[in-house]
């Protein structure tokens, strides 16, 4: 699949823009485990253009992490187009991708990502505006509509698509959905169908492993699958799907040295201590243990051990990364199904 010029292979599986969430150590860890290409937290063009230094910092890139996209978010054109400047001569992004699918209140109801789902000319206006702004491929990342009664995501690509935008993201839910649900892939798959349709077109939404995947490119025909909240505690996800999607054997560059083979629930331990290693190194480490606790609480590698309750307590409480790593070590010999499989 190509976005512009960029050739992301065959059946490429991106990580979703998350706040909070993909900052750019993570974004390194996901790409080590088969990510094809990341993207930054969403970033507020009112605040790029103000210069306001929490934004800026989400402009830092690091040739590791490439291919990478910066994703922008807000409701005036003019401060968008003035953004993506920003972005570009700062951060040098592989692509640019414009967020209109936000669905929280204090974005979408301010009119910005999902609250566009109910400007269409605004919403096209600024993906105009961008395009021209900038020479760098941009896209677009959107939901099926704002609500049930309202779902205009076949006509709304085509017009997307006649701004300049050379692939789109679409979530299978509306804005009124929120998270919950399940995604309705058929409406992506019919934009994916659509003759006029000519721009890479990429599934979100309940992506959560190999086999999802893999339905997502065979029954529906996206080009691309991104992947979001599953990877909440499981990075090495990207490595699952790689392989159901092409075969264990082809190799995942860059997977988290371990003594324990990778897919093992030692080697997955293992992960989850590169991802504390590398949000301390980058943070510092009062900071960067609480950016990575959302991640040790949600994932499954520790469902099915016995009385976990108080190991995972004293895990979210523990204060430095000795005191953490020998709490994760404790739990080792716990681990469900320790000679190889699915923990």
């Amino acid at each position: 699949m190509k976005i512009g010029t960029l050739d992301l292979g065959q059946r490429p599986v991106l990580l979703a823009p998350m706040e909070d969430v993909t900052d750019i150590g993570f974004r390194l860890l996901c790409r080590r485990l088969g990510a094809s290409m990341v993207y930054s937290e969403f970033v507020a063009a009112d605040a790029l253009v103000r210069f306001v230094g929490k934004s800026l910092e989400k402009l830092t890139v690091c040739e590791a992490e490439r291919p990478v996209a910066i994703q922008i978010y807000g409701k005036d054109p003019v401060a968008m187009r003035d953004a993506a400047q920003i972005v570009v001569e700062r951060a040098h992004p592989d692509v640019l991708d414009i967020n209109f699918g936000c669905p929280v209140k204090r974005v979408a109801g301010k009119g910005a990502g999902a609250g566009l789902l109910q400007d269409v000319p605004r919403m096209l206006e600024i993906a105009r505006a961008v395009v021209e702004a900038v020479d760098v491929p941009v896209t677009a990342k959107t939901r099926l509509g704002w609500d049930e009664g309202h779902k205009i995501i076949v006509p709304l690509a085509e017009q997307l698509q006649d701004t300049g935008i050379q692939a789109l993201t679409i979530h299978g839910r509306t804005r009124a959905q929120m998270y919950t649900g399940e995604a309705d892939w058929s409406l992506i798959g019919e934009v994916k169908q659509n003759p006029r349709m000519r721009i890479p077109i990429i599934g979100n939404g309940d992506i959560d492993s190999g086999a999802a995947a893999c339905e997502a490119f065979d029954r529906y025909g996206v080009d691309a699958v991104m992947i979001g909240r599953a990877t909440f505690g499981r990075p090495w996800i990207f490595k699952e799907v790689h392989d159901a999607l092409h075969g264990a054997d082809h190799e995942v560059d860059g997977v988290v040295p371990s003594e324990y083979a990778p897919m093992t629930p030692d080697w997955k331990l293992d992960v989850l201590k590169e991802q504390v290693r590398q949000s301390v190194e980058r943070i510092d480490e009062h900071r960067g243990i609480l950016h990575v606790r959302r991640h040790l609480a949600a994932s499954p590698l520790f469902k099915g051990i016995p009385n976990f309750r108080s190991t995972r307590i004293a895990m979210l409480r523990a204060d430095t990364v000795e005191e953490l790593f020998d709490i994760m070590e404790q739990v080792r010999p716990q681990l469900p199904l320790r000679e190889g499989g699915e923990a």
